[in-house]
C-alpha cells in the first residue's frame, strides 16, 4: 500500500490514515444525528416548537459542511 508523503497531497491514503478519517466522519455524522434528534424531540409536557427542529437541522447541516461531508 502507498502511504502519503508530506509533499504529496494527492497521494492515496494509507490504511491508518483512512481509518482515522473514517472514524472522524462517523463521529461527525453521529453528532449531526444527535443534534437532529434533540431538535425533533417532543417532551409530552411541553409544546413542540418548530424553531427547535429548524435550528437543529441548520446546526447539523453546518456541522456536516464544516467537516466536508
Amino acid at each position: 500500500m502507498t502511504q502519503n508523503q508530506p509533499g504529496e497531497p494527492n497521494a492515496p491514503l494509507g490504511p491508518e490514515a483512512r481509518l482515522s478519517r473514517l472514524e472522524a466522519q462517523v463521529a461527525t455524522l453521529a453528532e449531526a444525528v444527535r443534534v437532529l434528534a434533540r431538535g425533533l424531540e417532543n417532551v409530552p409536557s411541553e409544546e413542540a416548537a418548530p424553531e427547535d427542529a429548524a435550528r437543529g437541522a441548520r446546526f447539523a447541516h453546518e456541522l456536516l459542511l464544516s467537516q466536508g461531508l
